[in-house]
Parts: structure tokens; C-alpha cells; sequence
């Protein structure tokens, strides 16, 4: 009995825990992606969906892409279970060791990679069937090192979400947002054509994320240096990190492929199509980024520590607990979006160069990218599961799976549906990432994927119905709160409407879950009033 009641008091401290550093980091992120929105906006009073406007986002793209590959998902994937291992065990001169031949190689193959990059450009870039060729290819040669110091910020982050250190993470994107923005105000008129301007801002904030990060590393006791590259590949760390990355950059690969081929497709698809897919989805990642995204990096350190010390009980009840946090979230928001979507984007981005074309390709695109919210939620709560056990052989074959699926649905639904079709293969294929991880899950027998499933599925569909419900009256009393505020300047006329309907919505929402003493509402509405 006293085991039971120790068990079930370690649970709440840890479900609390969570939930109070995911919500301080998403606070944070919250900021960021802000400003991301505000970097999307500035983009699109600059460039609109013009030619010039696809040159920059197909150029940014690409060190993007190497970034998540080599950078994100390593440090996800092999970094951040086996530093663990080595806090763990305790031996500071060992973990040193560690840390600095990790740094070594880091730097050393992400230097050879942006020199290739920078040279490969070219040969590369007709496959993007861009109408401005040549800035295009200008404009990835200045963003490519951006690369270099994003790989180092993302090394700098894993070693303190590690130890728990959150906040500096949080702050790093917020700098390269600010930076990029500023650049394009005040550079623009100083250089050929605000794209320049925002791709030197992209530079330059970049190196400042990895900046910013280092002071807290050595602050927390990690004396970090360069070694030399022999040593550095022959340290057991190294090794180590090596082995799981391998089958993960091949998934990974696939994943960040899905972005490549769908650009390439979007780029022969017509003038516009690439920037307004990016439009669309910076929308949709300003809900992903701010919560799943948090979550998944405040989840996985913990996963990782009861999977090395067999705390499967533990280790079950937070990935439930996480799941259903990201159906609480990203479920009422599809509904609002789906509805509310063309106002959004015109608050948002209708200025200057962004036209009715604009609205239009993106408003379409959008549709079909925020129906796959929550299946992306999924995704990044689930990875991390498999990353904690050093498992990165199954997040591969389901990256794998996914790619190969919308590929093909990307292929067929190009033609006829244009940027459209583009973002339903993409939702599709999320979707198919989602079974593909919950069924290799099963492989571990100490996971209970049943409940697992059945968690999910009953929350998800309580989270549907009352979205449902609190969508009617938004439904009937749009039209009227729309046509109070025509005609009142562009904050006016579609914010003021956007924010009376989501009070309503969410206002119904939060309390049909409140009337229903929603397990999820409870715990956040009691960490709100303790902190308070």
C-alpha cells in the first residue's frame, strides 16, 4: 500500500513537473514563434508570393534541411541518451572528454558538408524549376553557414536540456527572428532587394543562437574544447552517437526529403505555390512549435531516465500523460483554424506585396496542412519514446514509410490540386508516421501500447465532440461579428472578429471540460492557481 501511494505521489510530481516546465518553455517558444510570424509577415509585405519570394524560401530550405538532419536529429536521437548515460556514471573526466570529441567531429564534418553545399548549389537547384535561377543560388551560398552555427546552437541545447536547463533554448530562436527581422528593415534599402538583407540576418542570428547558449554551458560545470579528429572518432561516446544516427539520418533523410520533393514539385506547380506553402505551414508550426515541441524537449530526458533505470510504470503514465496534453491542444485548434482560417491570413499576412492571389494559394494549402496537426503533434511525443530506449531504428523505417507515401500522394495530387494537394500528401503522410510509430511501440513489451491506443482514441474523440460542439454557434455568428466590424482598416475589420469568436469557442470549450472534470483541465487549472 505504501509503495502504491509512493508511486502514485511520484507520478503527480512528475506529471506537474512537466507540465510546469513544458508550459515555461512554451512560453518562450510561444515568443518565438511569434516573432517567427512576425518574420513570415515582414517576408510577405517585402516579397509577397513573387519569384523573388520563392528564391528566398527554396534557399532557406536547404541549410534547413541539413540542419534537422545532422543537428536536431542526432542530438534527439543519439546525444542526449548517451550524455545520460555518462551523468549517470558519474566520472566528470570521461563525460569531458565526451562532450569535447562530440564538439570535434560536430564541426568537423559540418565545416566539409556547408563547403560542399556552397559549391554543389548550382548543380542542384534546377531541379526547383526556379524563375529566378541565379538569386536563388546567391541567396542558399550566403544562408548555407548558417548550418555550421545552428549545428553548434543545437549541441549547446542538447547538453542543457539534459540537465534540465531549458530557458536558454527557448531564448536562441527568439535572437535569429529578431536579427532577421531588423535586417530587412534596415538593410533592404541598402542592398539589391530585401531578400539579401533577410538571408545576411539569417546569418548572423544564427551565429548569435549558438552564442547565447555557450555561457550557460560552462555556467553548468562543462568545460568543452577541440581535440584532435583521430581522438575524437575513436572516443567510445563518439562511437556510440555514431551507431544510432546511422539508420536515424537514413529516416531522417527520408523525412527531410518529404520537404525537398515537395518543394521541387511546388516550384514546377507555378509562380507562388512554394512561398505559399511555407506561408502555411509557419501558421501551422506556430501551434506545433509552441507545444508539441516543448513538450517532446522537456519529455525526453525524462523518458530517457526511466528506460535506463526500468521505471516502465513511470515511464508508460508520462507518455500518456504527454499524448493527451497534445490532443487537449492541437484538436481545438484545427476546428478554429479550419473554420476561421481565411481571416487569420489576412490579419496576418494581406499588406504591401501580399495580394488576393496570396490569401487565395494559401488559404488553400492551409486547409489541408492544419488537418494533420495533430498527427504531427503525435509524432513529436512519440519519437521521443523510441529515442529514450536508444531505439532509432523504428522512427527510421516509419520515416521511411511516410516519405514513400507522400512522394507518391505529392506526385498524383501536384497536377490537378496544385499547392493544395501538395499539403494534403503531406497530412496523409503524417497520419501514416503516427500508425507506423504506435505499431513499432509494441515491440517493447514493457510499453502497454493498448492503453496507450485506447487513451488516445477516447481523449482524442472527447476532444473532437466538444471542439464540435463549441464550433456551432462560431459557425452561425460569423457572418454577423464579420460584417459589425467591414470596412474598419486591416487589425480591425479581421482581428477584432477573430478574437471575440475564439473567446467564444474556446470559452465553450474550457467549460464543457471544466462541467466534465477533465483530468487534463484539472491539472492545469491547479499548477495556475498554486503558482498564482
Amino acid at each position: 500500500m505504501e509503495t502504491e501511494h509512493a508511486d502514485e505521489k511520484q507520478k503527480t510530481v512528475s506529471s506537474k513537473s512537466l507540465i510546469r516546465q513544458g508550459t515555461f518553455l512554451s512560453l518562450l517558444t510561444f515568443i518565438s514563434r511569434i516573432l517567427g510570424l512576425v518574420r513570415e509577415m515582414t517576408k510577405a509585405a517585402f516579397l509577397g508570393t513573387s519569384a523573388l519570394s520563392d528564391a528566398f524560401s527554396v534557399a532557406f530550405m536547404i541549410p534547413n534541411l541539413f540542419r534537422r538532419l545532422f543537428a536536431e536529429g542526432s542530438i534527439s536521437v543519439a546525444f542526449i541518451p548517451t550524455f545520460k548515460e555518462y551523468l549517470l556514471e558519474g566520472d566528470v573526466q570521461k563525460t569531458k572528454e565526451f562532450l569535447s570529441s562530440t564538439l570535434t567531429f560536430l564541426t568537423f564534418f559540418v565545416s566539409l558538408t556547408v563547403a560542399a553545399g556552397m559549391i554543389a548549389v548550382p548543380y542542384i537547384m534546377p531541379i526547383f524549376g526556379m524563375e529566378a535561377f541565379d538569386e536563388t543560388v546567391l541567396l542558399t551560398r550566403i544562408m548555407f553557414p548558417f548550418l555550421a552555427f545552428i549545428s553548434l546552437a543545437a549541441l549547446f541545447q542538447g547538453i542543457l536540456n539534459t540537465v534540465r536547463v531549458f530557458a536558454p533554448a527557448g531564448i536562441a530562436p527568439i535572437l535569429l527572428n529578431v536579427v532577421t527581422i531588423l535586417c530587412a528593415y534596415v538593410l533592404s534599402p541598402r542592398m539589391a532587394n530585401p531578400a539579401r538583407a533577410m538571408a545576411v540576418g539569417i546569418i548572423i542570428g544564427g551565429f548569435l543562437e549558438a552564442a547565447i547558449q555557450f555561457p550557460f554551458v560552462l555556467k553548468k560545470g562543462f568545460r568543452v574544447c577541440f581535440t584532435g579528429i583521430k581522438k575524437a572518432m575513436r572516443n567510445p561516446g563518439t562511437k556510440k552517437i555514431l551507431r544510432l544516427i546511422g539508420p536515424t539520418i537514413i529516416g531522417m533523410a527520408a523525412y527531410q526529403l518529404n520537404d525537398l520533393v515537395s518543394t521541387a514539385l511546388a516550384g514546377n506547380a507555378g509562380e507562388g505555390v512554394v512561398s505559399s506553402l511555407q506561408y502555411s505551414l509557419r501558421l501551422q508550426e506556430l501551434i506545433l512549435g509552441v507545444f508539441a515541441v516543448s513538450l517532446g524537449t522537456v519529455l525526453l530526458p525524462d523518458l530517457a531516465e526511466y528506460a535506463k533505470t526500468f521505471q516502465w510504470k513511470l515511464f508508460n503514465e508520462r507518455l500518456m500523460f504527454a499524448i493527451d496534453i497534445m490532443a487537449f491542444i492541437s484538436i481545438p485548434f484545427t476546428f478554429f483554424a479550419l473554420q476561421e482560417g481565411e481571416y487569420i491570413i489576412r490579419l496576418l499576412y494581406q499588406n504591401r506585396n501580399f495580394t488576393e492571389e496570396s490569401v487565395r494559394l494559401t488559404l488553400y494549402a492551409f486547409k489541408f496542412h492544419i488537418i494533420g496537426l495533430f498527427f504531427i503533434a503525435l509524432n513529436r511525443i512519440l519519437a521521443p519514446a523510441f529515442y529514450a530506449q536508444s531505439n532509432s531504428k523504428s522512427p527510421t523505417l516509419a520515416g521511411i514509410i511516410s516519405f514513400a507515401a507522400n512522394i507518391l500522394l505529392a506526385s498524383l495530387l501536384a497536377v490537378p490540386m496544385k499547392g493544395s494537394g501538395i499539403a494534403l500528401a503531406l497530412t496523409a503522410a503524417s497520419g501514416i508516421n503516427t500508425a507506423a510509430l504506435l505499431f513499432f511501440l509494441k515491440k517493447n513489451p514493457e510499453i502497454n501500447v493498448k492503453q496507450v491506443l485506447t487513451s488516445t482514441l477516447g481523449y482524442s474523440f472527447k476532444m473532437a465532440l466538444f471542439s464540435f460542439v463549441s464550433i456551432i454557434p462560431v459557425y452561425f455568428l460569423s457572418p454577423i461579428v464579420k460584417n459589425v466590424f467591414a470596412g474598419k482598416g486591416r487589425l480591425i475589420s479581421y482581428g477584432a472578429p477573430l478574437c471575440i469568436l475564439a473567446l467564444l469557442f474556446f470559452g465553450l470549450g474550457l467549460l464543457l471540460l471544466i462541467l466534465t472534470k477533465d483530468k487534463q483541465t484539472k491539472a492545469l487549472l491547479g499548477m495556475f492557481r498554486k503558482n498564482g
